[in-house]
């Protein structure tokens, strides 16, 4: 950004505008910490799930480094993640079949942890629906009022059957956090000015690792992740909720909305004035008026047309395929069930361990967002890609090698920290908003729609299925997400193009000539060097 840039930025940058923007992304603190907040006190919530439902708990013998003697006693199930184990159960005080229990308290807490993203994915094709109906803020008041509701009933789980409020409650956060993982990036990106869009635009990710790591903080046994407070802790983003519901009462509605899907042309001047401060709104009215007139010109696209017609199938084939490379890539095991595979790791406090993981997080977000910047898209995508490879079979090698050698609890917990940051450098920011680049003003609302429902489905795969894999694979489970990172790196490599710098007429061209992204930067270049010409 030149120095006039810089200048321009400055000046747009208004108390409301800097409102707005940090109202709007409260949603996606609220995602983060809903990701998050399920770690830290997941063996305090499946002791009471164990009592709720006279579960008796199992006595399991099995191999374990941080042992002396080579065994450790598990008091819950179902946080045995791996190491082979023998057990058996005394018998039941209640009508439990003992060779089921374990079973049941697994089931119950997978679906603790997945029912939020099952929400989600419901929510998620509802998104540009709601948003046009009811406008950008009022959408984002009205849907609050999920997030107000789910957190009180895991807030109250203790009053009643804990383990269905805890799910119907994850279930009801994950509508509101679908819904508003498509409002809050909609919201911002229409009322940021053009030399701040980029930078306002990624700040939604900071928000969720943000959430992730102040959940992480208040799990502590000492504050929070205790037996007394656990309801408060899951329960607690509803204060979030409330702030950002009477904050968004003092926001104006994007001007872009107004004026482009309402046609109020003094409405959106009023707001622009109280967004941009003393600036003369007519430019930015009359690209609004431009992209009107692209939007009238191209038809809107179904989910149907965008799957059946040719002219979108790579980049459609390309939109779903980093989505599922960002859930599959493993990494909302490591948010999911850190503190657990620390522990199996032999790291003397693990929880501590799973906030330093927070802060790794939360530093490298910040970080990547200047390297998007910088470096290309694709490039950065790969780079991640291959270094969470290397860092699944790093961490495998130190599990596996734990009873042989104590140091290799370093080897792991380096591995950990190394994969969340390669995580952040591509696989995590970049499928959010390479989906928008990859599709103009006609196809772009199904396909994000599309592509949202995609990435929540295969983070309920992976939540509700994780435990019961990490069950069978004991510490080879990270071979498993190490195969996967190796399609999804050479899937990357021959398919996923460069969209950095590149128009949605190029990128649109480019993919109906050619499908050999070996060729895709050339023709690009090709493209634009004959328009330029």
């Amino acid at each position: 950004m030149d120095g006039k840039s810089k200048m321009q930025a400055e000046k747009h940058l208004t108390g409301t505008l800097v409102l707005s923007v940090f109202t709007a992304v409260l949603g996606f603190f609220q995602y983060g910490y809903s990701l998050g907040v399920i770690n830290a006190p997941q063996k305090v919530i499946e002791a009471h799930y164990g009592r709720m439902l006279g579960v008796v708990p199992m006595v399991r013998h099995g191999t374990n480094a941080s042992r002396d003697d080579g065994t450790v006693t598990v008091t819950i199930p179902s946080t045995e993640v791996w190491g082979s184990s023998e057990g058996t159960l005394p018998p039941p005080s209640g009508s439990e079949d003992p060779a089921v229990s374990p079973h049941i308290l697994t089931m119950y807490w997978s679906l603790s942890v997945s029912m939020f993203a099952v929400g989600g994915m419901v929510s998620s094709f509802t998104v540009g629906w709601i948003g046009d109906r009811l406008g950008r803020v009022k959408a984002m008041l009205v849907v609050n009022v999920l997030s107000i509701a789910g957190n009180l009933l895991m807030g109250l789980a203790k009053l009643g059957p804990s383990h269905i409020l805890i799910i119907a409650g994850r279930a009801i956060t994950g509508l509101y956090c679908g819904l508003s993982s498509g409002l809050v990036p909609m919201y911002v990106s229409e009322v940021s000015p053009t030399a701040l869009r980029g930078a306002l635009g990624t700040l939604h990710q900071l928000a969720i690792v943000t959430g992730i790591l102040i959940s992480q903080v208040l799990g502590l046994d000492f504050l929070l992740g205790n037996d007394e407070l656990w309801p408060l802790l899951l329960g607690l983003s509803g204060v979030a909720a409330l702030l950002q519901f009477f904050l968004l009462l003092l926001c104006p509605e994007s001007p872009r909305y107004l004026y482009i899907k309402l046609g109020k042309v003094e409405e959106a001047k009023k707001s622009l004035k109280r967004l941009r401060g003393n600036c003369d709104p007519m430019k930015e009215i009359a690209e609004m008026e431009k992209e009107k007139q692209e939007a009238a010109s191209e038809k809107r696209v179904s989910i149907g047309q965008l799957f059946s017609s040719s002219k979108y199938r790579q980049a459609v084939i390309v939109a779903l395929m980093v989505q599922i490379s960002q859930q599959f890539s493993g990494i909302n095991a490591i948010f999911y069930y850190s503190t657990n595979i620390f522990e199996r790791a032999g790291v003397g406090q693990p929880v501590y361990a799973t906030i330093g993981v927070g802060v790794v997080n939360t530093v490298f977000t910040v970080i990547s967002v200047f390297l998007v910047e910088k470096a290309g898209r694709r490039s950065l995508f790969l780079a991640g890609l291959m270094g969470m490879l290397i860092s699944a079979v790093a961490m495998t090698v130190g599990l596996a090698l734990l009873s042989q050698f104590s140091w290799m609890s370093y080897v792991s917990m380096i591995a950990i920290f190394l994969f969340v940051i390669f995580f952040e450098v591509g696989p995590g920011p970049i499928p959010w908003f390479i989906v928008a680049e990859l599709f103009s003003q006609g196809p772009r609302p199904a396909a994000i729609a599309v592509a949202g429902f995609c990435n929540w489905a295969c983070n309920f795969i992976v939540g509700m299925c994780f435990q019961y894999i990490a069950d069978l694979c004991g510490p080879y489970v990270f071979v498993v997400f190490a195969v996967l990172l190796l399609v999804f790196f050479l899937f990357a490599y021959l398919k996923v193009p460069e969209t950095k710098g590149k128009s949605f007429e190029e990128i649109a061209a480019a993919f109906r000539r050619k499908k050999l992204p070996a060729k895709f930067m050339t023709e690009l270049e090709d493209l634009r060097g004959g328009e330029e010409a």
